[in-house]
């Protein structure tokens, strides 16, 4: 697809990582509540967006996710049930760079650039709140990502306190499995009482030490998938993101995260890559933010 039409744009859908991540008790619902810090980093997928006026969805994708189930034919569809909707449709290219499964919200990200787009083409003026309860609905990073920020985040995800980070480079490791995070949220080994944190003692430790608490999903994760273990053990000072299975480290300068990555041994079928951090999302000055 190229640019060469108003009704088509290209739009990035960037990846992030849970600098911490403490699960900090469990609701009557069943979703446990958490604490942690979303860092944007410049890895990321792309979507193009053509629009049509037959109503239908036409999603063309290299992830392997049946269509129906990628969400971001389901964003598109929670946005065909608005009442401003006028009966449009949409034809979306997802270019897939962020690993499946890896725990750097990779289906939230895309699904958020959805949201933002269609809002956009589709004419609907939906509220930022709107999208973000729609995009709740569709997953508890979604929000996040339509936020323009990186974040300190509570509640299931979707408590969303923008932070301003410093400059950082990651070596991120992707071990080639992945990880279900029912499993994870369900063994009985989980840490799910860790006291909360306060933002303060994050952003003054963070920016001395480039680390603060850990993943409380980590050790379980572990366990239950070896090359996990492995790419931890592989990588000095490294944890996981999210629920898995991507570890990373993170570092001051990119010389030193790039010394890093070529002293690292990795096995067979393990991927690594050096990302950037990002100040704000890709996406933060467009219109579609306001």
């Amino acid at each position: 697809m190229t640019n060469s039409s108003s009704s088509l744009i290209g739009l990035p859908a960037p990846a992030k990582l849970n600098l911490f991540l403490h699960i900090t008790g469990r609701r009557q619902d069943g979703y446990h509540t958490l604490e942690t810090v979303f860092q944007l980093i410049d890895l990321g997928d792309s979507l193009d967006f053509e629009l049509t006026n037959n109503g239908q969805i036409l999603l063309l994708d290299n992830s392997g996710i049946i269509p129906e189930k990628n969400l971001v034919v389901r964003a598109a569809r929670a946005l065909q049930a608005e009442p401003r909707w006028a009966g449009q449709g949409i034809n979306i290219r997802l270019h897939k760079r962020i690993p499946l499964g890896g725990g750097l919200g990779g289906g939230s990200s895309n699904a958020a650039t959805a949201l933002l787009a269609l809002n956009k083409l589709w004419q609907l003026e939906l509220s930022a709140d709107r999208l973000a309860t729609i995009g709740l609905n569709l997953g508890a990073d979604v929000p996040f990502f339509l936020c323009g920020h990186n974040a300190w985040a509570q509640g299931i995800g979707e408590e969303l306190t923008p932070l301003t980070l410093p400059k950082r480079w990651f070596l991120l490791v992707y071990p080639g499995v992945s990880i279900s995070t029912q499993k994870i949220f369900a063994h009985p080994d989980l840490t799910r009482n860790t006291p909360r944190a306060i933002i303060s003692d994050f952003t003054q430790t963070w920016k001395l030490a480039g680390y603060f608490g850990r993943n409380d999903l980590q050790t379980v994760a572990a366990r239950l998938e070896s090359p996990v273990a492995i790419a931890l053990a592989s990588v000095p000072n490294s944890r996981m993101t999210g629920s898995g299975a991507c570890v990373f480290a993170a570092f001051p300068s990119l010389a030193l995260a790039q010394q890093a990555k070529h002293s690292v041994k990795l096995p067979s079928g393990m991927l690594a890559w050096v990302v950037e951090s990002l100040p704000e999302h890709p996406l933060h000055r467009y219109a579609l933010f306001q």
